[in-house]
């Protein structure tokens, strides 16, 4: 429970059936668990990525390491001994150039175009539940030491069971392409000569130069619209994405939605932690955006999109070296907040390798929860996709569930023990459920956070 005295809820979905990969498109290769999660604070996030679990939007899941065809261990960058590689300084010379002189690199593959899947695959036949839980009636909150019997009197009001829908996937709409023979699409615009695109930006710059702000700025703001900006993120989604309800809505899930509750705290940064979104600006208009959770130990990037026409300017690359740079600032405000997390790190697909040049850099054990440097784990997953990768054969998973009558879970408005909720429930069978939900969280954050029970 935060310090406010907020708790995280959610509803766990289990997931014991493959589905499409999002790395090697094996068809039915990728098994994770996952939960909804309708809120969540900032300190019981920063404990779950710290077990391998990741969010996408407020869906949160967890691969089963031992099972998935691509292994996803979870990697964080030291940001304060960060030290960029020749590749790394090769795209801040090849942005600072195009930003002094206006030059436009040759289009390549960026770098960071091979990131986290952004079509959906970890909620592959999810969908958020009708309706959230009911506020917790917090004088109806049981000791977890005490667990009594009897029913509270205030939980005559149950809450609408969820309704888990499957909808049919979202279709891609398809590029409409012009007819042979009716010249060029009307839609789009025409187009220009690389030299003439040059001259119109220069021109662009000069006609700012007497303005104090820069032609390039990076704004960090909370993920939810402020009166105060220029152009809102929904504004810029609505220009570039495809004219698709659905998929547009898959979009604000995935990249705008998000369980965190924005806290503040004395020893902590001054922006606050909580979920922002990053806005990279050029000539008046947003460029890029990045994706970020601002935790008590970390800055944990999300993902990043941006306008194809600076693809290659290798942005993924870029932003992510801005994000390191945000890291240390962060950290000079607020010292334990020390670490880059860049999601996950697939070996066994190497055109994810990329995130292993951030270094130094750590990938978390799958077995005992304890971080390893990167160096040491390489030689290990050239053997095989998934391992063990502490060194320790006595080492084991210190948060390991070990009282599953302690996990705390919600009930009609009630925050209780389960084993007070299994005692009310006679008859109930999801203890096997319950277990394996506890068992991949951990006994601290199941002592946390509340599991919803219909």
């Amino acid at each position: 429970m935060a310090a406010g005295g907020s708790y995280s809820i959610v509803e766990y979905f289990g997931g014991d059936g493959g589905y499409r990969c999002g790395y090697c498109k094996h068809e039915n290769g990728n098994f994770s668990h996952g939960m909804w999660s309708h809120t969540m604070t900032v300190q019981d996030y920063q404990d779950l990525i710290d077990r391998g679990w990741r969010r996408s939007g407020k869906y949160v899941y967890k691969p089963l390491m031992n099972k998935t065809c691509c292994p996803q261990y979870t990697i964080r960058c030291h940001a304060l001994n960060f030290h960029p590689s020749k590749t790394h300084k090769k795209t801040l010379k090849k942005v600072n150039r195009f930003l002094s002189k206006g030059e436009m690199p040759v289009e390549r593959h960026d770098e960071g175009l091979e990131g986290e899947p952004m079509d959906s695959a970890h909620e592959a036949g999810v969908q958020p539940p009708r309706q959230d839980p009911l506020k917790i009636d917090h004088s109806e909150v049981q000791d977890i030491s005490t667990s009594p019997d009897t029913d509270t009197t205030n939980s005559t009001a149950p809450t609408t069971p969820r309704e888990d829908a499957t909808p049919a996937p979202a279709e891609k709409t398809p590029n409409v392409t012009p007819k042979s023979g009716k010249g060029a699409d009307p839609s789009r615009p025409l187009c220009q000569k690389a030299k003439d695109m040059r001259k119109e930006r220069q021109l662009q710059k000069e006609q700012q130069k007497q303005q104090e702000a820069e032609s390039s700025s990076v704004n960090p703001v909370p993920s939810k619209s402020s009166s105060n900006q220029p152009k809102s993120l929904e504004e810029f989604i609505t220009e570039f994405l495809p004219n698709d309800p659905l998929h547009r809505l898959e979009f604000k899930r995935f990249l705008c939605d998000s369980p965190l509750e924005a806290e503040t705290a004395p020893d902590g940064p001054d922006v606050g932690y909580g979920s922002f979104h990053q806005q990279y600006w050029l000539d008046g208009r947003i460029v890029a955006v990045g994706v970020l959770d601002i935790l008590p130990s970390c800055v944990s990037s999300v993902y990043l999109y941006y306008h194809p026409e600076f693809s290659s300017l290798s942005l993924g690359t870029y932003s992510a070296l801005r994000e390191i740079a945000f890291t240390r600032q962060l950290q000079q405000q607020s010292p334990k907040l020390a670490y880059y997390y860049l999601g996950f790190y697939v070996h066994s697909c190497p055109k994810m390798r990329y995130k292993g040049q951030y270094r130094p850099s750590d990938l978390l054990c799958p077995e005992t929860y304890t971080w390893v440097s990167i160096e040491r784990c390489i030689p290990r997953l050239e053997i095989s996709a998934y391992s063990r990768l502490s060194e320790n054969a006595q080492g084991g998973d210190a948060c390991a569930l070990k009282e599953l009558g302690r996990v705390l879970v919600l009930h009609r408005r009630t925050v209780m023990p389960y084993a007070a909720y299994a005692r009310k429930r006679k008859g109930s069978n999801d203890e096997k459920e319950v277990e394996q939900y506890a068992s991949l969280v951990g006994q601290t954050c199941a002592e946390k956070i509340l599991l919803y029970r219909a």
